[in-house]
């Protein structure tokens, strides 16, 4: 990761006026790169997931995370500038890749931040990060100070059921980790409410019930199939062949 953010672009100029305005806003002194990728051989492309502690002294619950992409026109000297603020690193490099990051490029953070907690955690940032379009954002809130937590409030246009989806991100300070759930509603009031008042835990979306229905399932039908699979060899040498005619197995057992 790089100590200093420098884009290098004191040679160039904004190719727009949007890009202007990107570039003013923006200062590296208070920024910390959890995740870079740049382009080779000409340094072409620039993508930054950064960490703004500027954020902290101004309006309470804005966003931290810093998306950044810039793209550097070499033979006409000019630099396009895109900045979005994002209220978890995974949304932020949601809107990078679908702004052409190599997935894998931008993936892995910084190990100075705080690392996932759980294989929950994983999956769940996983999932965002290589989401697309598909959640739409409708308000973030972000709190440093104790508890340490940040949420993201999104319409999730693949679901069938319980579309508004609530992702809920928890820092553990001294554990140095934290930990990504996330919740399901069937509207915008009842999430509203919920976050608010916390008088109930976090509802799983549907999917995620069922899922934990099959492995669930799977796993008592595994346990039966291997108390039914115990060797018998020796009553089988001890037992007399049959005289009978060939019995049929039991469907209804595992064999």
């Amino acid at each position: 990761m790089s100590d200093v953010l420098d884009f290098h672009l004191d040679d160039l100029g904004p190719a727009n006026s949007d890009s202007a305005y990107a570039e003013q806003q923006f200062w590296a002194g208070d920024l910390t790169v959890l995740a870079e990728h740049h382009t080779t051989p000409h340094g072409s492309h620039s993508y930054v997931v950064a960490h703004d502690g500027s954020v902290t002294w101004g309006v309470p619950g804005e966003p931290q995370m810093a998306a950044i992409k810039v793209a550097r026109d070499l033979s006409l000297n000019t630099f396009t500038f895109e900045l979005k603020y994002h209220a978890t690193v995974a949304f932020a490099q949601n809107w990078l890749i679908e702004r052409g990051c190599p997935p894998e490029q931008i993936a892995q953070t910084s190990t100075d931040f705080m690392q996932p907690a759980d294989d929950h955690t994983v999956r769940i940032e996983q999932q965002i990060r290589e989401s697309g379009t598909r959640y739409k954002v409708l308000d973030t809130q972000t709190s440093d100070s104790d508890p340490c937590e940040t949420w993201t409030l999104t319409r999730d246009s693949s679901a069938t059921q319980a579309p508004i989806r609530v992702f809920l991100e928890e820092g553990d300070f001294a554990a140095h980790t934290y930990t990504m759930r996330e919740g399901a509603f069937p509207d915008e009031a009842t999430a509203q409410d919920w976050l608010h008042e916390r008088s109930s835990p976090l509802p799983q979306p549907p999917e995620h019930r069922a899922e934990a229905a099959f492995l669930r399932t799977r796993a008592a039908l595994t346990r039966s199939s291997g108390a039914s699979a115990i060797p018998k060899a020796d009553l089988d040498i001890q037992s007399p062949p049959p005289t009978g005619p060939a019995q049929r197995p039991n469907p209804g057992r595992s064999i």
